[in-house]
Parts: structure tokens; C-alpha cells; sequence
């Protein structure tokens, strides 16, 4: 499995609930541009609407030896889900104060994914405490270093 593009504020700005794998259905030349590096998860997001799942603001670059023919590089497009899972997502978001987050986009067995995460919209305190814990865990295990030595 190789990462292609991931969502580093995601963790950062939400509490993940739970996971999901989708495919993404992409056009023409997406796949090679974000083969080479050419996609950026900053801003988008997932909804469910119609009975269908959709990903926008995910962000491909044009791939330049295939550029006359390429597609909107911030075009909405199409998650391939089971229905199960879809229903699943709808009613996770219909609670008031999740969402669903794109965490990164891969490769698996030659197919682009995305995982999507159900989250919960941190609050200020919430990433100072975040934050506060990180800093002590780090300077816990610096400590338990320091001492393994002598």
C-alpha cells in the first residue's frame, strides 16, 4: 500500500470515530498525477447525498503530458461504497457534529482509495490539551531514556 496524499490537519481538528475504505472514481490522466505527487487533501470533505456518497475539494493537479484533455482539477467526484456502508455514513453524519473527513488517499493493489474517518469537530481547549499530553508523553519517554543509559 502506498500513501499518496494525506490530511495532516484531520487528526489535528477532529476526533476520529471510525474508518472507512472507498474507492474514488477518477478521469483520464488523475491517477498518474497523483502517482508523481500532484494531489492535496487540504479543505475537502465527504457528504452523502441521493443515496450516493461524493468527495469535493480534493485537489489534482493536471498531469502535464496529458494536460489538453484534463478534468477540473477541484471537480466533485463519486465514491464507490456498498450501499451498507453508505446508510452507515448517512446516519453518522446525521448526528449533530460529525462529519466526514478524508484521512488519505492510496494505492492498493493498483486502485486509488480513500479513507474517510466519521469526526467530531475538536474545540480550542481540546487540541491545547492534545497538545499538553503530546509534550508530556515525549518528555516522559525522554526521561525513561535518559535513565535506561545509566
Amino acid at each position: 500500500m502506498k500513501v499518496l496524499v494525506t490530511n495532516r490537519k484531520a487528526r489535528r481538528d477532529y476526533h476520529i470515530l471510525d474508518t472507512v475504505e472507498a474507492g474514488v472514481v477518477l478521469k483520464g490522466s488523475e491517477v498518474k498525477s497523483l502517482r508523481a505527487g500532484g494531489g492535496s487533501l487540504a479543505g475537502s470533505y465527504a457528504s452523502v447525498s441521493g443515496g450516493e456518497a461524493w468527495l469535493h475539494g480534493l485537489h489534482i493537479n493536471p498531469y502535464d503530458p496529458g494536460s489538453a484533455f484534463s478534468p477540473d482539477p477541484r471537480r466533485t467526484r463519486k465514491l464507490l461504497l456498498h450501499r451498507r456502508e453508505i446508510n452507515k455514513l448517512a446516519s453518522a453524519v446525521a448526528v449533530k457534529g460529525q462529519t466526514l473527513v478524508p484521512l488519505r488517499v492510496y494505492l492498493k493493489g493498483g486502485l486509488v482509495k480513500v479513507e474517510l474517518a466519521t469526526g467530531k469537530g475538536k474545540r480550542s481547549y481540546d487540541k491545547r490539551q492534545t497538545i499538553r499530553k503530546r509534550e508530556t508523553d515525549r518528555e516522559l519517554a525522554r526521561v525513561r531514556k535518559v535513565r535506561r543509559r545509566k
